[in-house]
């Protein structure tokens, strides 16, 4: 087939590498100058495991086989990566209930090597640490996403397909079974193709109101929401990743984060906005120092600094709960050849290789 993947973040480079691999013909058509420039650019850069998702939910499914993808993946390219473990923390005895589930949810998913610790267990891992229980995750780890994307972009490259940056998908109509894609930008034009991949981001409901006969009623609506970061002077008090209990507004909490030079930061809160905007509000420090010495008493007074933003393409907004991925093909839809993608928030990155496989089988039913 002639595929069209819309959007080269991390999922839709995924899904061209699949496709490639698989023999097809593949465009990866992305509106900006770059790949990976939205959701995938700006991410805490974590392999999850896949305890906090509903067992049977997509995100469970992918985040779980897609971990296990995505370490192989980086062992056999030469990505850099570390299995570095985290603790998901509690403060009292409400939260070690929820923590106990996360781990009753883990072992549901399919998580391997989820253990329970008390406190004591807990500080000898992480002496500077304070909690009344903790969940140890070995197998949760952290990534150079952008060593990801390249190593997918090569792939594709490698397999006989192409990257098309400032490529605009304008419209998408259908005649004589195939698809005709309009595009904007310096090389406007159309062109025919056997299948297309929305994978948008935050682009994927307008480009699915812009694809003829596609039911209007189901375009979901976009609810954006930035998660700001903050950096932390001084050496890193932590070898893993700390967690606390999970909130109720859609977020994990403040968590802390290594990248793979041992830096420190924090994030992301949840803050509900109506247009894109990167800008970390300086003010926000506030409420994360609060949050961080529940389980970081030792956090000096002015130690944070405003870091970067990433936004999440959430399907749910304010006080709903967190939607699952959204992935349509021709079954949900009727529309031969297409699948939409939508809400790829976290575990996106980490479920992005077991993504691609079930869009392509979708593809090739």
């Amino acid at each position: 087939m002639d595929v069209l993947v819309v959007g080269a973040g991390v999922v839709g480079l995924a899904v061209g590498r699949a496709m490639a691999l698989r023999g097809h013909a593949v465009i990866v058509a992305e509106a900006e100058k770059a790949i990976g420039t939205g959701v995938s650019s700006r991410s805490s850069e974590v392999i999850h495991a896949g305890m906090y998702y509903p067992a049977g939910s997509l995100r469970a499914l992918h985040c779980v086989e897609g971990a296990r993808r995505l370490f192989y993946f980086c062992e056999r390219n030469g990505i850099p990566y570390r299995r570095c473990g985290k603790l998901i923390v509690a403060g009292d005895a409400g939260e070690a209930d929820a923590v106990a589930a996360i781990r009753t949810r883990g072992e549901a998913n399919g998580v391997p090597g989820l253990e329970l610790l008390d406190d004591a267990q807990a500080r000898r891992l992480e002496p500077n640490l304070t909690c009344t229980l903790a969940l140890l995750s070995p197998h949760t780890g952290i990534i150079d996403s952008h060593a990801l994307m390249l190593a997918l972009q090569g792939e594709i490259e490698d397999h006989g397909g192409g990257l098309a940056v400032l490529t605009r998908v304008e419209r998408l109509e259908r005649s004589e079974g195939r698809w005709h894609a309009t595009f904007g930008g310096a090389e406007a034009g159309t062109m025919p193709f056997d299948a297309v991949v929305n994978a948008a981001g935050f682009g994927a409901p307008a480009l699915a109101a812009r694809t003829e006969g596609y039911p209007a009623g189901s375009v979901p609506r976009l609810h954006l929401a930035r998660g700001n970061y903050f950096g932390c002077t001084g050496q890193a008090a932590f070898t893993r990743l700390i967690y606390p209990a999970p909130r109720v507004d859609g977020g994990l909490g403040i968590h802390l984060t290594l990248d793979l030079n041992g830096r420190v930061r924090f994030g992301p809160d949840v803050e509900w906005i109506d247009a894109p905007d990167y800008r970390v509000d300086p003010g926000r420090a506030a409420s994360f120092y609060g949050a961080i010495r529940r389980y970081w008493p030792g956090l000096p007074d002015g130690a944070l600094f405003p870091d970067y933003a990433g936004l999440r393409p959430k399907l749910t907004g304010p006080g709903e709960p967190a939607a699952d991925f959204r992935i349509e093909g021709p079954a949900e839809h009727g529309l031969p050849g297409l699948v939409n993608l939508f809400g790829i928030e976290s575990p996106g990155l980490t479920s992005s290789l077991s993504l691609a496989e079930d869009v392509s089988n979708r593809l090739e039913a």
